[in-house]
């Protein structure tokens, strides 16, 4: 550990460490600026291949005790870069103190992918997630390097929190005009084809704007668990836990029309389309948000924070629905029909409902539209009749409901959520 070490760049750093692989150069700075603040009490000894992953751990503890000058300096290195609130919150689950806990601060993958895999009980980045180029690539190999069970922690600087910052920062005409630029072109440009090329060769990918349930969205794709979260120091901190392996998203869309893999007839997953209402990566939140907010009436999760301001709107003269008719040209959905459901939305439904639900194509228009149930034991009930009906009267059922569709929307003036 050097305290006094120089960045590549010229600038100070408070510690940098020792060389892991080739991460470091010689003079103890990374090429890209940024420095992790510890990887281990002794580095070289135990990362071998063949060398057993559950003996790693046990390793570098041992390694501290028999060298405590260098756990004793990793704890106050440490503690020197968070505040007293910082190091309550991450306590409560990662003992910072504990040798097979890393503590980092980098931005960059090859950073990571350095260190042996499952070699440390837990990992916290002090770098903000909005300054990392390759978010999905970097939660991934996080994931790679713990163990199951492993904990990992970190802070970003959320859309709400940045608003805020811009809005006290700058005089009242002045705060709402900065900030509608810095939006356009830190949460926009990156996220459009035509424009996040040029977005990466300027900013290098630092400093964008990420709203708190996309970063959550992200790591829960990535195979983590949400712990804790909690605004410290204007930061949202989180601690999550490994619990599988990443899911790998073959195509991540933040266009204004994506598709969502639902269920459809047969049990077959098939691709829904829709524009889009939530942030992205939202649909990987469905649990958590579940186990979080419950569901309000209509069986839709009470105070949905994925979903958008102007995805409310829509919503509400269900615009959100209109590129659904792709599907029913696709032949994946009729007009009238069960509504297509995540596999999570699903798993609450009675088994029997779900087989039957197998038996028929999911419609664009559902039976909630007729009978405006309120609660999930009333949904089900809905679609358990509309199912018994449509098996037995067939296109005689579907008419019926969509008379009483017309008349509760224009008569009654129901409208989505």
């Amino acid at each position: 550990v050097e305290p006094n070490a120089t960045r590549a760049n010229g600038s100070k750093n408070k510690v940098v460490p020792h060389a892991v692989n080739g991460a470091a150069n010689s003079n103890g700075a990374h090429s890209n600026g940024s420095a992790a603040l510890n990887y281990a009490p002794s580095i070289a000894d135990p990362y071998f291949p063949g060398f057993p992953k559950e003996e790693q751990i046990s390793h570098l503890r041992k390694v501290a005790k028999d060298e405590p000058n260098k756990l004793r300096l990793k704890k106050e290195v440490v503690y020197e870069q968070l505040s007293e609130a910082e190091v309550r919150f991450f306590q409560r689950f990662i003992q910072l103190d504990d040798p097979a806990v890393a503590v980092l601060r980098t931005a960059d993958v090859f950073n990571l992918a350095v260190l042996p895999d499952e070699s440390f009980s837990s990992i916290i980045n002090l770098e903000r997630v909005n300054d990392i180029r390759h978010i999905q690539r970097f939660f991934e190999t996080i994931n790679a390097k713990l163990p199951q069970g492993g904990y990992f922690g970190g802070l970003v600087e959320t859309a709400y929190d940045r608003k805020q910052r811009i809005l006290k920062k700058f005089p009242p005409v002045l705060g709402p005009l900065y900030y509608f630029f810095d939006f356009i072109f830190k949460r926009l440009f990156p996220k459009l084809r035509w424009s996040k090329a040029l977005y990466f060769a300027l900013t290098a990918g630092r400093n964008r704007v990420l709203p708190h349930t996309e970063v959550l969205g992200r790591l829960c794709a990535c195979g983590f668990k949400i712990i804790d979260e909690r605004i410290v120091d204007d930061k949202l901190h989180f601690i999550v836990q490994k619990t599988r392996e990443p899911l790998f998203p073959e195509k991540p869309s933040y266009g204004p029309v994506f598709r969502m893999n639902r269920i459809g007839k047969d049990g077959k997953v098939i691709g829904v389309y829709k524009m889009r209402t939530m942030h992205p990566f939202s649909e990987f939140l469905q649990e958590y948000i579940a186990e979080k907010q419950g569901l309000d009436d209509g069986g839709k999760f009470k105070d949905d924070p994925r979903v958008t301001s102007w995805g409310r709107t829509m919503r509400k003269l269900w615009l959100d629905e209109l590129p659904m008719i792709l599907n029913l040209f696709n032949g994946d959905m009729k007009v009238v029909g069960v509504r297509p459901l995540s596999r999570h939305y699903l798993s609450l439904y009675s088994e029997e409902l779900r087989e039957k639900r197998k038996l028929v194509k999911p419609g664009l228009i559902p039976p909630f539209y007729a009978d405006l149930p309120k609660t999930l034991d009333e949904i089900m009930d809905s679609e358990m009749r509309y199912l018994d009906a449509y098996l037995k009267n067939g296109w005689r059922t579907d008419w019926s409901y969509l008379g009483k569709t017309f008349y509760n929307i224009v008569i009654k003036r129901a409208r989505s959520k």
